[in-house]
């Protein structure tokens, strides 16, 4: 398999979702967990329903709503200050570990990277700048470009338009299991870092390669 680039889903992937449990933490004592939980899940749920009935709303839009649902769903008041700050942490999610160090060895070694993510563009630029990122990363692709989200293949597709590729050229790196048979589906190379060690999908379809952190794209090139 020749490969010639690669693209990192950002949410769960590149980012940690679930790092704002701490500040939900804070806000509501010992309901941090679980409300990050709930959030992301809404989120991506509410992707998959506005994709499918036509209904686009930007992600961000759909992150708010899945904050609120959450809080409502746990019986917690979420005030307009609460709600400020807990959806400015999607502006500074933390970064796994081990990423800055793997994004800098694809940059060594002259591999083109980028993100395609469903996050809006704007939401996307704030992120890898605080993370640090920006220099790594030579494509930030949205779906907000088509207005469809993951694994809808139009989304899938902004990836070999942006890098002039086909997709069997370009590894798509995902931490969450859906969004990796996706886009093996339409046919990327793909590496679902299964963090959490979770089972597969029984769908039929597999990953080209599971790993268990960042670290294993360096594998492929």
């Amino acid at each position: 398999m020749k490969l010639r680039a690669v693209l990192f889903d950002a949410y769960g992937t590149l980012f940690d979702v679930y790092s704002v449990a701490l500040l939900a933490e804070q806000l509501f004592p010992g309901q941090g967990e679980r409300l990050a939980v709930i959030w992301r899940d809404k989120q991506i749920d509410y992707t998959r329903l506005v994709s499918m009935s036509g209904r686009y709303r930007p992600f961000w839009e759909l992150t708010r709503a899945g904050l609120r649902f959450a809080c409502t769903r746990l019986g917690l008041t979420l005030d307009a200050a609460a709600e400020e700050r807990l959806m400015n942490q999607y502006h500074h999610l933390s970064a796994f570990p081990e990423n800055h160090a793997v994004l800098a060895e694809l940059q060594r070694r002259g591999v083109p990277a980028g993100i395609l993510s469903n996050g809006d563009p704007a939401m996307l630029q704030v992120a890898v700048k605080s993370a640090g990122f920006a220099d790594a990363l030579q494509h930030l692709i949205s779906v907000d470009a088509v207005q469809r989200y993951k694994t809808d293949p139009a989304a899938y597709a902004l990836g070999p338009q942006a890098l002039g590729l086909p997709a069997r050229e370009i590894l798509f790196v995902s931490s969450n299991g859906w969004d990796a048979i996706g886009a093996t589906w339409f046919g990327y190379a793909t590496l679902w870092v299964n963090r959490s060690g979770l089972p597969l999908d029984p769908l039929g379809t597999e990953p080209t390669r599971t790993g268990s952190s960042l670290r294993d794209v360096l594998d492929f090139f």
